[in-house]
């Protein structure tokens, strides 16, 4: 899918402030390098060991992700218009959703909500996966509140 020689950021936003800010930083590397950003939200259907969890009827967790990338991409489009932004929306678990589309990018950013407070549990279950299997560099962002929080 992504055979081209062009350069490519790919990013995944999921609405956190980690992955806000991991598209800001991810759209200010694509200025610098002229490189096309390629923004992903992925999205999966609940479920609970393989079983299907009720949901409310009507619900469309894939407009959900619709909107919440549409939302930072608008803003991050009206802040960086000189960029090329693609956006796409997956079903799936973001962690393969992200290192699938690693292949033939130049680089990988991905917002980081790890909660522990060791140094190896810093680093949340999606970027961990990301670090271990993309099939480019991998630049993981930190909430930067948190960060200043903890001093």
């Amino acid at each position: 899918m992504h055979e081209s020689s062009e350069h490519r950021i790919v990013v995944g936003v999921d609405g956190s402030r980690s992955s806000i800010e991991a598209l800001e930083l991810a759209a200010r590397q694509a200025e610098l390098t002229g490189a096309t950003l390629e923004a992903i939200a992925a999205w999966e259907w609940p479920s609970s060991y393989g079983w299907m969890l009720p949901v409310p009827e009507g619900w469309d967790p894939a407009a959900d992700a619709q909107k919440i990338l549409d939302e930072a991409v608008g803003t991050l489009r009206r802040t960086h218009p000189s960029i090329t932004v693609v956006t796409r929306v997956v079903e799936g678990h973001a962690a393969p959703v992200l290192v699938s589309a690693s292949k033939g990018a130049d680089l990988l950013v991905v917002g980081s909500r790890g909660h522990g407070e060791f140094a190896g549990m810093l680093l949340g279950s999606v970027s961990e996966h990301c670090i271990a299997h993309a099939h480019c560099p991998v630049l993981v962002v930190r909430d930067g509140r948190r960060a200043a929080e903890r001093g």
